[in-house]
């Protein structure tokens, strides 16, 4: 109390010393003036009882606020001290502040990942569920990245070090985390303006009360001990409290499922959007090309496509192949051997496969050979109009070309996005979709989620543009993106939400970044906010309904100190428990994901 008065403030201290005190100096008065008689009222079991019932909601306050922190030290607590290091092909045991980039780091069967890193020999499945809320345990093979604080199920890996210390994933979610449950909330700042003026305004009340009391009956003991009264019932404390509160459980139980928010006021203002724009590639669809649809011409066998496809893209490295080598992989297909492959830039790939002169590649490089598609002329038209690639086999033979069939590729659409729509509609917030994609793909997948406003072709700085037209129509709106080019949007837009899936520049443009490359979890966003805003309103109210019942009944003489004592730490203990029930949330995401999320990502 005395460092507020020092810092010309105002708090619940002063009130509760001021309080105290005069309670405590009525008493000796009262004592040093009897001469004899019946003992006069004392107040000094006031005084004690008051100051301990403060205290002890202090620490339930503190325990509390303790529990609220729980996602900070989970997080912490998966970050492992020791790693073993190769060097000159003997297992080193390292702390693992000493790793340097490039070290290769052997984690065996059970132990957590210590850094961020490439798999550069072995295979396993990796738990990542307490980074990203992902249920199921994780395939990773040669190539495959693996993050620091997941647990390695079954099989020795070797792992590349790529990042550490404060580079890390788990070590900028620390710090995101952190940093939204540091930062006021818009809505706390107004709450600050109310204390200050909270205070002087009891103080006046309370010498109100004693001149009342005194003029009314002219018992300074009782005028005083009403004072005091009204001193100690203001829950200015509850009132500090309730903002602080739920952000810190809000935050921290949006962590434990995959959804970090980087500050408060992101928070904050994801409870009132009403429109979300989603970029596609990556975002609502997975963001690679996969093979959709394989037709054969007439006299072909279309058996036969794949592996002579397959066989022809072995050996290359651009995406569309990687698509056939993928469906191949998963048919189990047997790929024959092809000799003298060679590329055709800009038009495909040729090799001799079973001894037959055999091309695949693009409609140019078809119609270069002058070979007729027949009916799969007006197949490969309509899924151009639908957005997808479509590639010709063809085989030459001494005098001419002929087609033995089509392959369309197309980026699939996330399983999970056809539910966040849909759940974004159910809850009367608008969808749109911007992409730089053609039209006919974008028009395609919005047609298929029932996505309505399409706007497509798009540089980034046109939908940075598209975003601020919204807000000018009066929306709060969320955009929604994983690349480099959906940074000036997520700048742009009331509050961005991005895919850890996708650039290091978009998560640090987004105020939310979503752990799992789930769509789902944008509605799920919009719910622990609107939640976590729900439990600062009632926490508000309810701090103010103390004070709006408390204080006149105080001043009327109704509750002596040590009532109005307890009153003011159950105010407080109240107003931290409720907003504690925020950690029994659980996102409609997670339910859906499968009975192992709910462990959360930080517990």
């Amino acid at each position: 109390g005395w460092k507020a008065v020092k810092a010309r403030s105002g708090n619940m201290d002063l009130l509760v010393a001021l309080g105290t005190t005069a309670a405590y100096g009525l008493s000796v008065v009262l004592l040093w003036k009897h001469t004899g008689g019946d003992t006069p009222d004392l107040y000094f079991e006031a005084s004690a009882a008051v100051i301990t019932l403060v205290l002890l909601g202090k620490w339930l306050e503190s325990r509390a606020k303790w529990q609220t922190a729980d996602a900070i030290r989970s997080l912490n607590a998966l970050r492992p001290t020791v790693a073993r290091v190769l060097v000159d092909g003997v297992e080193v045991s390292t702390p693992v502040e000493r790793i340097a980039a490039g070290d290769i780091v052997v984690v065996r069967p059970g132990e957590r990942v210590p850094v961020d890193g490439e798999v550069i020999d072995g295979s396993s499945h990796v738990s990542e569920s307490l980074i990203t809320g992902e249920s199921l345990p994780v395939a990773k093979a040669v190539g495959a990245k693996v993050t620091g604080g997941s647990v390695n199920e079954e099989g020795v890996l070797k792992v590349r070090t790529l990042a550490i210390g404060a580079e890390t994933t788990l070590a900028r979610i620390i710090h995101m985390v952190e940093s939204a449950q540091a930062v006021k909330a818009p809505i706390q700042r107004i709450v600050d303006r109310v204390s200050a003026v909270f205070v002087p305004v009891v103080l006046g009340l309370a010498l109100l009360t004693f001149a009342g009391w005194f003029l009314h009956s002219g018992n300074a003991e009782q005028a005083v001990i009403s004072a005091v009264a009204v001193l100690v019932i203001a829950c200015l404390c509850a009132l500090g409290l309730a903002t602080p509160t739920a952000i810190m459980a809000g935050t921290g139980v949006a962590a434990r499922h995959g959804i970090l928010i980087k500050d408060a006021e992101a928070l904050e203002v994801a409870h009132s959007v009403t429109a979300v724009a989603f970029d596609k590639t990556g975002t609502l669809t997975e963001g690679k090309p996969s093979l959709v649809t394989i037709e054969a011409a007439g006299g072909a066998d279309p058996d036969d496509l794949l592996p002579l496809a397959a066989a022809l893209q072995k050996t290359s490295d651009h995406p569309l192949s990687h698509a056939v080598m993928e469906l191949a992989r998963k048919m189990r297909i047997a790929v024959p051997p092809a000799r003298d492959a060679q590329a055709l830039p800009g038009r495909g790939v040729q090799a001799a496969v079973r001894g037959r002169h055999l091309l695949l590649g693009s409609t140019r490089l078809m119609n270069e050979g002058a070979a007729d598609p027949g009916t799969l002329l007006t197949v490969a038209a309509l899924l151009e109009a639908e957005g997808r690639t479509i590639s010709w086999l063809l085989e030459r033979e001494e005098n001419r070309t002929r087609v033995l069939g089509l392959f369309a590729f197309g980026d699939t659409i996330k399983t999970t996005s056809y539910a966040a729509v849909s759940r974004l509609r159910d809850l009367g917030i608008r969808t749109v979709m911007l992409t730089g994609d053609n039209q006919g793909s974008a028009r395609a997948v919005a047609r298929e989620l029932g996505i309505g406003d399409v706007r497509a072709e798009l540089l980034p700085g046109d939908k940075a543009a598209i975003v601020q037209e919204l807000r000018n129509e009066g929306y709060v709106v969320a955009m929604v993106g994983d690349g480099l080019n959906d940074a000036p949007s997520l700048v742009a837009a009331d509050v961005g939400l991005s895919m850890s899936t996708g650039t290091d520049v978009a998560m640090e443009a987004a105020g939310i970044t979503l752990m799992r490359g789930d769509p789902r979890l944008v509605a799920d966003s919009f719910d622990v906010s609107r939640r976590t805003y729900s439990k600062i309103k009632q926490g508000l109210f309810w701090a103010f309904a103390y004070n709006v019942l408390g204080i006149p009944l105080a001043a009327l003489g109704l509750l002596n100190p040590v009532i109005a004592g307890a009153a003011m730490a159950f105010s407080s203990v109240s107003v931290v428990t409720n907003a504690l029930l925020l950690r029994r949330w659980r996102g409609a995401a997670s339910a859906a994901h499968g009975a192992g999320t709910n462990q959360g990502a930080c517990r």
